[in-house]
C-alpha cells in the first residue's frame, strides 16, 4: 500500500512542508528519490509523479522549496515567487541541500543511493544540487533551466540526464550549447535527451502558452527514460 503523508523538514531558517511517499509493504533500505516542482510549488501533478515512483520501490519526498507548504495562486504569483528565490541561488542551494538532507536522513532511504528530478524550475534546481557536489547518484531536470549559478561549482558525483524540448524559448540552443560545455568540464556522466518540434513544460498537460505546450510523445518517451535512468543509476 502506498502511503503519502505530509513531511516537515527545516534548513535552520525556514519550515519547509514535503510529501513523503512510499509502499508500506517494502523492506529495508531502499533508494529514494527527490521529486523538486515547477515554479508554482509542491501540487498535485508532483505528487502524483511521486506515488509512480513509489509504486516502483523508491522512496520519494517531494519537495517544498518556498516554504511553509506554499502553493502559488496563479502563474503571475508563481514568476513573482520564482524570481525572487532565482535572484538568491545560494539560498536555492541552502535549500535543496536541507531536503537531500532530510531524504538520506530517513531509516527507510538507502543514503549512498539518491537520485532528484525536477520540472522546469524545479530542474534548474536538480542541477543545482548536483552543482554543489552532494553525493547525489543520478539527477533529472525535465524542460529545465540550464543557467550556472554565479558561484563556484563542485565536480559533480551525480550523473545527469536532461530532458529537454528543442524549441524551449527559455533555454534556447545558445543555453543548451553553454550547458553542454560546463557538464563536459564538471559532470563525469551526462546526457541529453532533446525532442524535435517540442517546447518548454511538455510533461504539463495544462500548458497552454506561446512555446510552451503538453506533448504527449514527450511526456512519455522522457518518463520512460528517467526511470530507466534511475534504475540503472540507483539499483533498482
Amino acid at each position: 500500500m502506498i502511503i503519502s503523508t505530509p513531511h516537515t523538514y527545516s534548513d535552520g531558517d525556514t519550515q519547509f512542508i514535503g510529501r513523503l511517499v512510499y509502499d508500506e509493504d517494502g523492506s529495508g533500505q531502499r533508494p529514494g528519490i527527490l521529486v523538486i516542482p515547477a515554479f508554482g510549488g509542491l501540487g498535485n501533478f508532483e505528487v502524483e509523479r511521486a506515488e509512480e515512483l513509489a509504486v516502483l520501490g523508491y522512496v520519494v519526498l517531494a519537495v517544498d522549496y518556498y516554504g511553509e507548504g506554499a502553493q502559488a495562486s496563479g502563474p503571475e504569483q508563481a514568476s513573482e515567487w520564482m524570481r525572487a528565490l532565482n535572484a538568491d541561488r545560494p539560498l536555492i542551494a541552502k535549500r535543496i541541500t536541507a531536503a537531500f538532507d532530510e531524504i538520506k536522513s530517513l531509516p527507510m532511504v538507502d543514503p549512498a543511493r539518491i537520485g532528484a528530478m525536477g520540472y522546469c524550475f524545479g530542474g534548474k534546481i536538480t542541477l543545482d544540487l548536483a552543482r554543489t557536489g552532494a553525493d547525489l547518484r543520478a539527477a533529472v531536470s525535465l524542460h529545465g533551466l540550464f543557467d550556472a549559478p554565479p558561484m563556484p561549482r563542485q565536480q559533480m558525483k551525480a550523473a545527469v540526464l536532461a530532458c529537454h524540448g528543442w524549441d524551449d524559448p527559455l533555454a534556447p540552443p545558445e543555453a543548451v550549447k553553454a550547458f553542454a560545455a560546463e557538464m563536459t568540464e564538471i559532470c563525469p556522466d551526462w546526457q541529453l535527451l532533446a525532442f524535435g518540434h517540442t517546447g518548454h513544460a511538455f510533461t504539463n498537460p495544462a500548458a497552454n502558452a506561446p512555446g510552451m505546450a503538453f506533448s504527449a510523445a514527450a511526456s512519455r518517451r522522457s518518463w520512460e527514460n528517467l526511470t530507466r535512468f534511475f534504475a540503472d543509476k540507483l539499483g533498482k
